[in-house]
């Protein structure tokens, strides 16, 4: 039995800014060592949301509930960021997850002081913010309590049905054009989605996601992302088709990224599951990338360059057409937000 059943690394790579680092013995038995369990650690951040100028991203401001992600996604472009506590981007971020527990109320903070400047916000911009851990501490949920007050609006990223939730606080933004979700969907096979994202909804839980907040009147729409070149980029057409019998209303796509460790942590990945695979993956990766495994040049990071990434594109593009989605991210209004001002809640 693999001993990381459940878990998309298996190892624990060294973090880049640490000096020392400990080494397992090659030749040791480590059938007999138990799978890493999940501790969850507080988090005591003075701020809760966080800006970025990137060039690349259609957003500026974003609000990360959690640290780490229990989801466990072997690809995931946030992995490096756990490093910066100290950890590795490898098991440590899917075993040690940092909560927020103040979260709610850092953000009333923040939307109260003058300083804030109403726009929308991105739940979240890197780890999940319906990871399984929510269903119990309702960070996320607390969160939109606190943007449903402020009416300030929020545009949601997530792979869990968990989303579906909070249906009752998202129709109340939806009402002042202030919400909009986004079902990330990487692949339609169950077995594979099990390999790739071990804790996540399989796929028909995230398409009935889709249906369950488009009956709710929330905007709603389907991430193709990552798309892995020669492991599921021929899934574009299926996933599209099926959101858009969802309902999905909007779509969207994003290369494979493998940033720092997580490229040697993927490499790991294809080594336990897809060995005979996986210098065609690597190649169709590379062909994509100049030649390289990773480019983390702004322009080209989400979308890669040349030929065989123009082509990914056009038939991203083709098959959204055909599924009839043809609408862009929806673009939401600031115009209802409020503060609450001596107990009334007064129009800005």
């Amino acid at each position: 039995m693999d001993r990381f059943q459940g878990r998309g690394a298996a190892s624990n790579p060294p973090n880049r800014f640490e000096r020392l680092r400990y080494e397992e013995d090659p030749d040791a038995d480590r059938s007999e060592v138990p799978s890493p369990e999940t501790r969850y650690l507080r988090d005591s951040t003075g701020s809760i949301i966080s800006y970025n100028e990137s060039p690349d991203l259609g957003f500026r401001a974003s609000l990360n509930p959690y640290r780490g992600c229990l989801h466990g996604c072997c690809y995931c472009y946030a992995r490096p960021y756990h490093e910066y506590l100290g950890f590795s981007a490898g098991l440590d971020f899917e075993t040690k997850i940092v909560v927020k527990e103040s979260a709610a109320e850092l953000l009333r903070t923040e939307l109260e002081s003058p300083k804030w400047q109403r726009q929308t916000l991105i739940l979240s911009g890197a780890t999940d913010p319906y990871q399984p851990i929510e269903r119990k501490l309702k960070i996320t949920r607390n969160c939109l309590k606190v943007l449903v007050e402020f009416l300030n609006p929020v545009s949601i990223i997530t792979k869990n049905h968990l989303v579906t939730r909070d249906i009752d606080l998202l129709s109340e933004l939806a009402k002042s054009n202030a919400a909009a979700v986004c079902l990330s969907v990487t692949t339609l096979d169950t077995d594979l989605m099990s390999k790739l994202e071990p804790r996540t909804s399989i796929p028909q839980r995230r398409l009935a996601a889709i249906a369950a907040l488009v009956q709710s009147g929330i905007p709603t729409g389907v991430m193709v992302a990552p798309v892995i070149p020669g492991l599921t980029d021929h899934e574009i057409p299926s996933i599209l088709a099926e959101a858009a019998k969802a309902g999905a209303s909007f779509a969207g796509h994003q290369l494979l990224r493998l940033p720092h460790a997580v490229l040697p942590l993927f490499q790991e990945w294809l080594d336990r599951h897809f060995p005979q695979r996986k210098e065609k993956v690597l190649n169709c990766i590379r062909a994509t990338r100049g030649g390289a495994l990773d480019d983390g040049r702004f322009g080209t990071r989400f979308t890669g360059e040349g030929k065989k990434a123009g082509e990914l594109h056009t038939f991203f593009e083709v098959a959204r057409r055909r599924a009839g989605i043809l609408e862009t991210w929806p673009s939401l209004s600031t115009a209802a937000f409020r503060r609450p001002n001596n107990g009334q809640l007064t129009l800005l």
